[in-house]
């Protein structure tokens, strides 16, 4: 997802290690919305998946400290601009379609006497009209309501803004030595057990959402820290052993992914550990696994994550309507079908609508921005 690096201070690894997640976080929203397949491999890696926010935190953190940390001079107005030129168009695009979109099948309900998905008990997005004013100004989670409003992912993007205030902070605790960084991580990492709950777990987002945000992103800081600090020796170590603690790495997360049981619980914490060495272990850009990921393919993935993450609603709420109005009354073994059949259309339309609004909204808005405001 966001990240503000030049191509000079790229590490190739993790731009192509952002390209996966965000499609497990589409399997992951459409499967609780419509229930799980009954495949214990699948499901538990699944209902996993809203613990890839974390790594996203992470990466972020560790990715601003990269770069800022190695420039001779800070300039937050920059900063903050450049930030938002990334952030808000397709955060404001998204939110105008979700707004769109509201009042049109609203419209659509009333004409056909029947009630909108949106007025439904327990569905999730809050419309009102000072959420929508929160989205604008980027603090709907910031604790100020009482549910997920309008484009409910965007809370990520709250958050990361909220982050972004608070990195000058981080930018100096980063000029300091190695021993901050571990200090830094030890934090985050208590700050995230301090949060984790019995049956949400890690799952949270517009109240408390900041304090996750801020584990998760000072780990990123103290791991970035620690990266200065043991680069120029890491450098000089065969790949061998980069490619030996990747895929270490590797092996812990689904360890504990696997050995944890099902999402939602306090053990959802011990899948945080090897989450985050994954992104230390990439870091070095040498070794078998950031091979794979500085692979073309899945670079060009990386690029389109924010847009694939960010456009995901448009297309779930969709398939909601359509489940309400279009859908036959299914049979069984139709049913049984479909539930096989939607991620998978769901996954490559996400990607497809990701990639238009990557080339034709995030990347034009965000260096039209970028000339204008310097």
């Amino acid at each position: 997802m966001p990240e503000d690096s030049s191509k000079q201070d790229e590490i190739r690894a993790l731009a192509g290690a952002r390209a996966l997640p965000p499609l497990l976080l589409v399997l992951y929203h459409y499967h609780e919305a419509h229930g799980y397949q009954n495949v214990r491999w699948f499901d538990v890696f699944v209902a996993k998946g809203y613990l890839w926010v974390e790594f996203f935190f992470a990466l972020s953190g560790f990715i601003l400290v990269h770069v800022y940390a190695a420039r001779g001079e800070f300039r937050y107005g920059t900063f903050l601009k450049a930030r938002l030129a990334r952030l808000y168009p397709l955060h404001l695009v998204t939110l105008l379609l979700m707004l769109g979109m509201v009042v049109f099948f609203r419209w659509l309900a009333a004409i056909g006497g029947y009630t909108s998905i949106y007025d439904l008990p327990g569905y999730h997005p809050y419309t009102s009209f000072w959420s929508f004013i929160g989205n604008l100004f980027l603090v709907q989670a910031w604790h100020l309501f009482p549910r997920l409003s309008w484009n409910g992912v965007s809370w990520f993007v709250s958050v990361e803004w909220f982050l972004c205030l608070l990195f000058p902070l981080y930018l100096w605790i980063a000029r300091w030595r190695a021993w901050a960084g571990v200090a830094l991580i030890v934090f985050g990492f208590a700050l995230l057990r301090f949060l984790i709950q019995p049956r949400i777990g890690l799952d949270i987002t517009f109240d408390w959402g900041i304090a996750r945000g801020i584990g998760d992103f000072s780990i990123g800081v103290g791991l970035a820290m620690l990266y200065r600090a043991i680069k120029t020796r890491a450098d000089k170590l065969s790949q061998h052993w980069l490619s030996l603690a990747q895929l270490l790495s590797l092996a812990a997360l689904f360890c504990a992914i696997y050995n944890t049981g099902w999402s939602h619980t306090v053990r959802d914490y011990w899948v945080l550990p090897p989450l985050m060495a994954i992104i230390f272990a990439l870091s070095f850009d040498r070794g078998i696994g950031a091979r794979v990921f500085q692979s073309a393919p899945l670079r060009l993935l990386g690029e389109w994550s924010f847009a694939v993450y960010m456009g995901q609603t448009t297309f779930l709420q969709l398939l909601r309507v359509a489940e309400q109005r279009l859908y036959p009354t299914p049979v069984p073994e139709w049913s049984h079908a479909i539930h096989l059949i939607e991620p998978t259309v769901l996954l490559i339309v996400c990607l497809a609508w990701g990639a238009l609004l990557y080339y034709a909204v995030e990347r034009p808005a965000n260096a039209w921005l970028r000339t204008h405001w310097r």
